[in-house]
């Protein structure tokens, strides 16, 4: 299927182009994950285990979802 063509039934979006994606080999832009290291006081971890405990998720991802709120939140302020 040429370009032009895959592009026109992706705008259209009235049929599954799904089949036509290579799927094992695709990625979202940005998305890589990078390994950090951080260090917090013993009642920082305590605290966020007990919350990411209360709302049924693991520390790593009250971490991750706490930061990205907090650098949307930082990104909007700087828009406007």
């Amino acid at each position: 299927m040429k370009a032009k063509e895959f592009d026109a039934k992706f705008d259209a979006g009235s049929e599954d182009i799904t089949d036509q994606l290579d799927l094992k080999t695709a990625r979202r832009l940005n998305q890589d994950a990078k390994r950090i290291n951080v260090d917090f006081p013993a009642w920082v971890v305590e605290s966020l285990d007990r919350e990411a405990a209360r709302i049924g998720v693991t520390r790593q991802s009250i971490i991750k979802v706490w930061l990205v709120e907090r650098l949307n939140a930082e990104a909007a302020s700087r828009r406007g």
